[in-house]
């Protein structure tokens, strides 16, 4: 398979034993198009997914996979920007129901000014599913 036919890569990054980046449909498409019957496994994939969603602009995922407690009317998006990037710093289980996750996510403005988003967020799983609560920027 060459590049042009190849799959298109998910925009979190995530990589396999050989530091190839999964496809969309391999990574986050499973859980974002499958909502329904495929929940994130982990707070990790659950992360991932959300970032993917942002870059795809779709309100409708990052809703539904936000805790109920914590959870906006809508979600916006603001015109012209671009995701860049993910790097997941770090992974703390913290108990069968409770994790957290540290990451950078990096995006470039309508202007094209460059930001960062450091946050560690916190995930509570709840029914056989793992949704986002909030987080503290870093």
């Amino acid at each position: 398979m060459n590049a042009a036919s190849s799959p298109a890569a998910c925009p979190c990054g995530r990589t396999d034993t050989r530091r190839r980046t999964l496809p969309y449909a391999q990574c986050c498409g499973r859980y974002i198009d499958h909502f329904a019957h495929h929940p994130a496994p982990d707070a990790e994939s659950l992360m991932r997914s959300r970032y993917t969603a942002f870059v795809r602009e779709d309100a409708g995922y990052l809703l539904a996979t936000w805790h109920a407690t914590q959870r906006p009317t809508a979600l916006p998006f603001e015109p012209g920007v671009r995701w860049l990037g993910l790097q997941v710093r770090a992974y703390l289980p913290l108990s069968e129901t409770h994790a957290e996750v540290e990451f950078v996510a990096r995006q470039r403005d309508g202007s094209g000014r460059a930001h960062r988003l450091h946050e560690r967020s916190r995930f509570v799983r709840e029914g056989g599913r793992w949704y986002y609560v909030d987080g503290d920027l870093l």
